[in-house]
């Protein structure tokens, strides 16, 4: 089957699936189609099943490329791959802020170099510097690349294995520095004044207001979620 085909095939189960989608996980490894001399794609019965296997894994469970590779390579040698997440045990988007704002606490002191980051977010280096262009991910001023940084390359890294690209996330950065503004507005005059202890709280206060930021956007898209169940 060629590419266009395949999306056919596939968009009666996975409506969100593109060509774009299909050529990313070819590119990560989990399917490889055989090539015409002419380069065109030809995909088998089995290369649709995988695929079909990837996507239906994303969408279900959740489940990272990594780990959803080591389900195939585990089929493919005649195992039972290991056990699925039932959906109660699914963090919702409120869970998974606060599982993400421990983990930018915990990377703090991160300092990674341009091929480490790419590496570290199983990412390719087309995609950081597209990243780039649209102002997701920013080196710092030496050219490294901090824990934060690595945390938006990995989230920016799994929405695009859901088919959402830089371009999709525009808005998403828009917003965060619009609340990036609302913080500044409350901490600016603190950050001015002359006591040192007034300062430290600034950035006390910098840090409670963003958190409660991410929470009140995590808390907004569950109840949004549920109004659409």
């Amino acid at each position: 089957m060629s590419i266009g085909a395949v999306l056919a095939f596939l968009r009666d189960d996975f409506p969100e699936v593109t060509i774009s989608k299909i050529r990313f996980l070819e590119a990560e490894g989990l399917v490889e189609p055989q090539r015409t001399p002419s380069g065109y794609r030809k995909f088998s019965a089995a290369d649709v099943e995988r695929l079909a296997y990837v996507l239906r894994m994303q969408r279900d469970h959740y489940l990272p490329l990594r780990v959803i590779r080591e389900h195939l390579d585990a089929i493919e040698r005649g195992e039972q791959p290991p056990a699925l997440p039932g959906a109660e045990a699914r963090p919702g988007p409120l869970e998974e802020a606060d599982r993400e704002l421990a983990g930018s606490s915990a990377t703090g002191g991160v300092r990674l170099g341009r091929a480490e980051l790419i590496a570290a977010a199983e990412a390719q280096e087309r995609e950081l510097v597209e990243w780039e262009a649209y102002g997701l991910v920013q080196p710092g001023p030496d050219g490294g690349y901090d824990g934060e940084a690595l945390q938006i390359a990995r989230l920016v890294a799994e929405l695009g294995r859901f088919g959402l690209e830089p371009r999709h996330l525009r808005a998403v950065k828009a917003a965060a520095d619009r609340e990036v503004s609302l913080v500044e507005q409350v901490v600016a005059p603190l950050r001015r004044h002359r006591n040192p202890q007034t300062r430290a709280h600034a950035e006390a206060t910098a840090r409670e207001l963003a958190t409660l930021s991410v929470r009140l956007h995590a808390a907004m898209v569950q109840a949004g979620l549920r109004a659409l169940s």
